[in-house]
C-alpha cells in the first residue's frame, strides 16, 4: 500500500480550527461529541455529501449528519440498503472529483458496501466508509451483530484506521479532526496521486447518542490539493515521431487524449465511456480497423490514457511483441498494463517539430478516419435496409404521388421497430453537455462504443470492475451531484439518462426506492428489455452449452413486470416498440424519475 499519512500526524490548521469551532458544544455524550467532530472536521475538509443507511450502532453518526443537512453544512442522502447507499456515494464523488462519506451500522451492514469499495478502489474514485462496531469488550465473544470489521476491505481501501471507543476525554476532538482530515487527504490522493476509498471503523459504547446541538451557523471548507504525477515518480515524455502511432483512450481517460491526438496528429482510438469519444481524429469503427493487416497489423506503437475494457482488439494490439506502449497514468500506483512491459509516465506531449500538415501524417490519420466512416456508413446500411431517408426532393413535388411517397416513407421511418443499434444511436443523438449519461455494464454500452459518432458529453460508467450492480444508485449520485452544481451555477440543469439492460435494472431494483425529503433528480432510465442476459448471446459459450442449460444459467430468462415494478417505487413508466415513441419519449422526458423501457428482440 505505500507509506500512508498517520492520524496523528495530521494536527495542524484544520484540527486547530476544528477544536475551537465546536468548542462549548459538548453535550456530555463521547459518541455524539466525536462524531460531531469527526463528521464536522470532514465537511472542513471538503466534503460535501453524507450518505446514511440506518442503524443502531451508528446512530450518533446519522443524528449529526442530519443536523449538518440542517445548517446547510452537507447534502444529505438516506438508503435502507447499505449496498443502493455505497453505489450512491460512488456515482457522487464519480461525478464531483470530491470524497462522499457513506455511513453504516454494524454487522451484515459493513459487507453490503464492498462491492462499492472494490469499484472505487479499482477506478480510482475518492470514498469515506464509515462503519460503526462494537468496543473491544464485546468483540471475539460472538456479542450480537459483531464481526471483524477492522481491516475488512483489506488491500481496496488506500487508508483504515480501528478508532477506540470514544470516552469523553480530552483530546477527543482533536483526535476527532486529524482523523477527519488523514481521511480526507488519503481519499483524494493529497500526498500519495492515488486517490480511492479509506475506512474508519468506529466503535461505540453505550449510550450510543443523545441530541445533537444546532449548529448556529453552517460549517464550509474547501479539499486539498492533489498531488502531482513527482508524487509517483512518473515522468511527462515527450513523443517522437517516426513510429506509426495511435492513441487509445479507455475509461475516464479524460479529454487530454483527444488533445494529444490532435496535437501529435494521431488517430484517436476512444472508448465511449472515455470522455475523449470526440474530435477530428476519432475513430468510431476501430474494432475493424485494428483487426485488419492495412491498419492494426500497421501500428508499431500506441500511447494509452485510461482503462481500455470494451474490446478484445485493444488487448490484443497491445500486448503484441511488435507494438511500444506508452502509458499515461497521472494518478494511480497501479497503472493499466496488459502484457505487463509496458513504459508508464506520469503525461506526454507532442514533438514540436511534427508538422501536422504533412503528407506523412495527413495520410496516416486520414486512411483510419475515412475508412472508420465508410465502415459505419455500409453497417448502419446492413443494419436497417429500410432505414432510407424520405426523399426530400418528392415532398417539393406537386405530383400527389410523390407526395404520396414522401408521406409513406415518413410514417415507416417512424413506425420502425426498435433495434439495438437504434436505441444507442438515439440515446446518444438526444444526449447534450449540459445533460449526464450513464452506462450500465450490458450489452448495450457496446452497442452504443461501436457505432455513434464523436460528441464532447459526459459520460460515465463503473468500468472498475465493469459489474452490473449499482446502476441506479450511481446514476443517482451522479444526477443529483450534477443538478446541484448547476443551481450553484445558476446554469441550466440537464437530464441525467441510465441505458442499462434489463438483468441491470432488476439487479438494483432496490435503489429505486429514494429517501423521503429528499429532491428527486431528473433521471430517465433507459432499459433494453430483452427477456435475460443476451450479452451471453455473443460469448463462446453459446456455440458449446447446450441450450436448456445455457438458457437456465446463463441467459437467465425473467418475467418482471417492469411497469408494476415501477409503480411500486413512485416512479414514472412508460414503453417504446417504435422509433418514433423512442424519439418522442428521449426528446422530452418526464419531470423527476422515470424508466423508460425499450423491449428488444433476442
Amino acid at each position: 500500500m505505500g507509506d500512508r499519512p498517520q492520524a496523528g500526524d495530521a494536527t495542524g490548521a484544520s484540527t486547530e480550527a476544528g477544536t475551537t469551532a465546536l468548542a462549548g458544544r459538548a453535550t456530555g455524550n463521547p459518541a455524539t461529541d466525536f462524531a460531531l467532530s469527526l463528521l464536522a472536521g470532514l465537511v472542513r475538509n471538503g466534503v460535501r455529501d453524507l450518505v446514511v443507511s440506518p442503524g443502531s450502532r451508528s446512530q450518533a453518526l446519522a443524528l449529526v449528519a442530519a443536523e449538518l443537512e440542517r445548517s446547510g453544512s452537507a447534502r444529505l442522502h438516506v438508503r435502507i440498503d447499505e449496498r443502493s447507499g455505497g453505489f450512491l456515494a460512488l456515482g457522487l464523488a464519480r461525478e464531483t472529483g470530491a470524497p462522499a462519506v457513506v455511513i453504516t451500522t454494524s454487522g451484515t451492514a459493513t459487507a453490503n458496501l464492498h462491492p462499492a469499495v472494490l469499484e472505487a478502489h479499482e477506478a480510482g474514485i475518492p470514498l469515506i466508509v464509515l462503519t460503526g462496531d462494537r468496543p473491544q469488550e464485546l468483540r471475539g465473544i460472538r456479542s450480537n451483530q459483531t464481526t471483524q470489521q477492522d481491516g475488512l476491505y483489506a488491500a481496496a481501501v488506500r487508508w483504515s484506521e480501528d478508532v477506540e471507543a470514544p470516552a469523553g476525554d480530552e483530546g477527543e476532538d482533536a483526535r476527532a479532526a486529524a482523523l477527519a482530515e488523514t481521511a480526507v487527504r488519503s481519499a483524494v490522493g493529497a500526498d500519495s496521486a492515488d486517490p480511492g476509498p479509506v475506512h474508519l471503523n468506529v466503535a461505540f459504547r453505550e449510550p450510543l447518542s443523545t441530541a445533537v446541538p444546532e449548529l448556529p451557523e453552517p460549517i464550509t471548507g474547501a479539499l486539498p490539493s492533489t498531488a502531482g504525477t513527482e508524487a509517483l515518480g512518473r515522468a511527462i515524455v515527450t513523443i517522437e515521431p517516426g513510429l506509426r502511432s495511435v492513441v487509445v483512450a479507455g475509461a475516464d481517460a479524460g479529454p487530454r487524449a483527444e488533445e494529444f491526438a490532435r496535437e501529435a496528429g494521431l488517430p484517436l482510438v476512444a472508448e465511449v465511456s472515455s470522455g475523449a469519444h470526440f474530435g477530428p481524429n476519432l475513430v468510431v469503427s476501430y474494432r475493424e480497423l485494428l483487426r485488419d493487416e492495412d491498419f492494426g497489423g500497421a501500428v508499431q506503437r500506441a500511447i494509452v490514457f485510461g482503462h481500455p475494457t470494451l474490446s478484445r482488439e485493444v488487448p490484443v494490439l497491445l500486448t503484441r511483441d511488435d507494438v511500444e506502449v506508452v502509458v499515461v497514468a497521472p494518478t494511480g500506483a497501479q497503472a493499466y498494463n496488459p502484457a505487463r512491459r509496458a513504459r508508464v509516465v506520469g503525461g506526454v506531449r507532442a514533438d514540436a517539430s511534427t508538422d501536422l500538415r504533412s503528407p506523412e501524417v495527413r495520410g496516416w490519420v486520414g486512411r483510419w478516419v475515412f475508412a472508420s466512416r465508410r465502415i459505419a456508413e455500409l453497417a448502419e446500411q446492413e443494419a436497417n435496409p429500410a432505414a432510407v431517408a424520405p426523399d426530400v426532393e418528392k415532398a417539393r413535388s406537386f405530383d400527389p404521388a410523390d407526395a404520396l411517397a414522401f408521406a409513406q416513407a415518413e410514417l415507416a421511418a417512424v413506425r420502425a421497430p426498435i433495434t439495438r443499434t437504434i436505441l444507442a444511436e438515439a440515446v446518444w443523438r438526444y444526449t447534450w453537455p449540459h445533460d449526464r449519461l450513464v452506462l450500465g455494464a450490458s450489452r448495450l454500452i457496446r452497442d452504443v462504443d461501436r457505432i455513434v459518432p464523436g460528441k464532447k458529453i459526459v459520460v460515465h460508467a463503473n468500468r472498475g470492475l465493469a459489474g452490473i450492480d449499482g446502476t441506479i444508485a450511481t446514476a443517482t449520485g451522479i444526477a443529483r451531484a450534477a443538478a446541484a452544481a448547476a443551481e450553484q451555477a445558476g446554469a441550466p440543469s440537464g437530464v441525467t439518462r441510465v441505458l442499462l439492460g434489463d438483468l441491470a435494472l432488476l439487479h438494483d431494483a432496490g435503489s429505486l426506492l429514494l429517501g423521503v425529503g429528499e429532491t428527486h433528480p431528473h433521471l430517465q432510465v433507459v432499459v433494453g428489455n430483452d427477456g435475460g442476459g443476451t450479452i451471453f448471446d455473443g460469448l463462446e459459450v453459446a456455440a458449446t452449452a447446450p441450450a436448456t442449460a445455457f438458457d437456465r444459467v446463463l441467459y437467465t430468462p425473467h418475467s418482471v413486470d417492469i411497469a408494476a415494478l415501477a409503480a411500486a417505487y413512485g416512479w414514472h413508466h412508460g414503453v417504446a416498440r417504435t422509433k418514433g415513441e423512442l424519439d418522442q419519449a428521449l426528446s422530452a422526458p418526464p419531470a423527476g424519475v422515470s424508466i423508460l423501457e425499450v423491449p428488444l428482440p433476442r
